[in-house]
């Protein structure tokens, strides 16, 4: 019998969902679901599937999905020849009971397959086992993507209708995210007869709550619910199609006002999952509400009303803001009079805290670090603040002399006051930016207040860096401390675990000090942070450093060189300034004809003085290069190594290598003609001599061993 192949909609209709976890259930439960119908043959890799999420609703489209999957052939092992033939060929009992517990009799012996089976013969028995029914495979399916969804926590709640002999009404429990209501499974035009969470499958669900043209809403087929939602149910079912929709309203009701939405994919997609028909309206706040930082004020209007602040041309905050709403009324006007009614106790209290904090400078704040703690094994936050200053003080001196040292120590110093702010104990995300606006009123210097805002940067991947040096020095004073007072205390991080978000703090040092430019160097500064603790932690130093360093491979590579290149650089250890330089040359050089032979020569180089054990390092001595080839090679490199070495010392790194290429011929025929390990002792030394120079200019801009494949 030839399966029919139709289009597949299953829906769950369900009380709200969680907002900020909607679009991944959705994606999950119609991923999950052609999955499994795929693994039982119902469907194809080439069934084309669409996922629908919408505050009370999680549903898929799945095309080419058969009613019943094909027949396998299954070829299943009985038992040895031995012991299920008798000596004369008769099945014996055991085949027979065998048989038996399969559905099979002895008519099928004549049948049976003999194979090798390990040293000695077996019988095989072959059949065909049926397809899944869609009935009972979109029942595993289903069952298979509820399991599987990305749930934190899962709701208990007792079903009052229900079929079936174990069923009691209110004392039958059902575990999911949200109580569910309606299932609907479709296809083609047929109901598909399938349970789920003591729910019976039909073709009817609901529209929106309030403004639905038909409820429920009886879905023709499976490729009419799209449509007959929106039309008769008035509930845009797709979470992309009522994003771009949002999206599209925000653009336009902006452009009214010559204004610009803020952009914020997660607020985007937050308000996409809390509405089913989206409208956007405009509304306004009183303009004296401006006059408090306009960070405190989107905040407040995106974290807690879920608001799109409007920005002017400048990108500074406007008055107006856009509100989506789930209705959409004829007169729209009470909707957004109490939208704006809402906001202007959160605006006032921004406004409140932002006062109040301005009447205490942040220097006389300081002093209640002392009872904050940090960590019990750390200390309290004045505690870290000391260390914080040591460290910066330090950056700050290698950096810019003894003024950026004190610019550093005072930044440094006001940094964390800003935790004991009433803004800041209301809006966390504001620290440190907060901290800038009270340096200001304070009346301290702008590159001090610049500092103190910037001196988490860089919080994320991409965010951008402090905008001053001082602010840099502070930012990695931060960071540094962070990492040794965690590693010295055994808080490392360990597989997918980083509780302190260690590996965001090292690349923050990686990013800091590559794309800053900064000429420090990373063992003396994870010295400097380890010093500043009491009893310095110092067995956790180069695990700090190589720390950084492991983060540095993987930002490197980022950036988009390869892994040779990568490890080349990396294993001379170099300014950190100088690594895109150094990279860029290393690049330019794997690019020659001469690349290849030259790293191979120089790994061979590399380990014939690891076995020499320290030879290599004394002065070659002419009188001693008795073969043609050592002459040559040691002559080419007299000539070759003062412009290597004029180039790597204006940091002309590219040039410096490329100048190396013509020590191609003469190594190449060095290798092809001298021994290295003359019985000579004399001959012998003077020869690694020759190599430990080689193996020296070779490898001042990168290790290029490591471009040998």
């Amino acid at each position: 019998m030839t399966a029919t192949v139709k289009n597949l909609l299953v829906e769950l209709f369900v009380e709200e969902l969680p907002p900020k976890a909607l679009k991944k259930l959705g994606e999950a439960f119609a991923s999950g679901l052609a999955a499994s119908l795929q693994a039982q043959g119902l469907a194809t890799a080439d069934s084309r599937l669409t996922s629908f999420a919408s505050p009370r609703r999680l549903a898929a489209q799945l095309t080419a999905v058969a009613d019943k999957a094909a027949d396998k052939a299954q070829q299943q092992k009985l038992m040895p020849v031995a012991v299920a033939l008798d000596a004369s060929g008769a099945p014996t009992p055991a085949l027979l009971k065998k048989l038996a517990a399969l559905g099979a009799d002895a008519s099928v012996v004549p049948s049976l397959k003999r194979a090798p089976d390990g040293k000695a013969e077996a019988l095989f028995l072959d059949s065909r086992v049926p397809g899944a029914t869609l009935a009972e495979g979109l029942k595993k399916a289903i069952d298979e993507a509820l399991a599987k969804l990305p749930i934190p926590k899962v709701m208990s709640y007792q079903l009052h209708k229900g079929q079936g002999a174990d069923f009691r009404p209110g004392w039958t429990t059902v575990n999911f995210v949200r109580p569910a209501h309606g299932l609907v499974a479709l296809h083609g035009d047929a109901v598909v007869p399938v349970s789920v969470l003591g729910l019976d499958a039909g073709r009817t669900t609901q529209g929106h709550r309030f403004e639905a043209a038909q409820s429920p809403v009886t879905l023709r087929d499976a490729d009419s619910y799209a449509e007959q939602l929106a039309s008769e149910g008035a509930v845009i079912a797709s979470f992309a199609a009522r994003r771009a929709e949002i999206q599209r309203q925000l653009q336009a009701a902006a452009s009214t006002q010559g204004l610009t939405p803020i952009d914020d994919d997660a607020l985007l997609d937050e308000v996409t999952a809390l509405v089913e028909r989206p409208n956007v309206l405009l509304c306004r706040f009183e303009p004296e509400f401006l006059a408090v930082p306009q960070e405190c004020l989107i905040l407040t209007m995106k974290a807690n009303q879920k608001y799109f602040p409007l920005l002017d041309a400048a990108g500074k905050l406007t008055h107006q803001f856009l509100v989506v709403s789930n209705i959409r009324p004829d007169d729209a006007s009470q909707v957004i009079g109490g939208n704006e009614r809402v906001v202007r106790p959160r605006l006032a209290d921004a406004k409140f805290f932002f006062d109040q904090d301005r009447k205490k400078k942040l220097e006389d704040r300081v002093a209640g670090l002392d009872k904050v703690v940090y960590h019990n094994k750390l200390g309290t936050q004045g505690e870290r603040l000391a260390r914080v200053r040591t460290i910066a003080r330090g950056i700050g001196q290698a950096l810019g002399g003894a003024a950026l040292a004190q610019a550093a120590d005072r930044a440094a110093l006001l940094a964390k006051a800003d935790l004991l702010t009433d803004m800041v104990g209301e809006f966390p995300e504001l620290q440190g930016t907060m901290g800038g606006y009270y340096a200001r009123h304070d009346g301290e210097p702008e590159d001090i207040a610049l500092a103190i805002e910037d001196h988490y940067r860089p919080r994320f991947a991409g965010d951008a860096l402090p905008r001053n040096t001082v602010g840099l020095a502070v930012a990695l004073a931060d960071k540094l401390e962070t990492l040794a007072g965690l590693f010295g205390i055994g808080q490392v991080p360990t597989g997918d675990k980083d509780p302190f978000a260690l590996r965001r703090h090292a690349l923050g040092v990686i990013r800091m000090l590559i794309e800053g430019g900064l000429a420090l160097n990373l063992p003396t500064m994870v010295d400097a942070a380890f010093a500043a603790f009491p009893g310095g932690h110092g067995d956790a130093r180069e695990a700090v450093a190589q720390f950084i360093y492991e983060r540095l491979v993987g930002y490197l590579r980022d950036q988009g060189y390869n892994a040779h290149e990568v490890d080349a650089v990396v294993a001379v250890r170099p300014p950190w300034a100088e690594f895109p330089a150094r990279l860029a040359a290393v690049r330019s050089f794997a690019a020659l004809p001469e690349a290849a032979s030259l790293a191979a020569a120089n790994k061979r180089v590399g380990n014939i003085l690891k076995k020499s054990e320290g030879a290599g390092t004394a002065a070659v001595l002419p009188a001693l290069l008795k073969e043609p080839a050592e002459a040559a090679l040691h002559q080419a490199l007299q000539a070759v190594q003062p412009l290597a070495d004029a180039a790597f010392e204006r940091a002309d790194y590219a040039a410096s290598l490329q100048a190396l290429a013509a020590l191609k011929g003469p190594v190449d025929e060095f290798f092809d003609k001298v021994m290295v390990n003359a019985e000579d002792a004399a001959l012998r030394s003077n020869r690694l001599a020759l190599l430990g120079g080689l193996h020296a200019a070779m490898n001042r801009v990168a290790d290029l061993s490591r471009l040998a494949t």
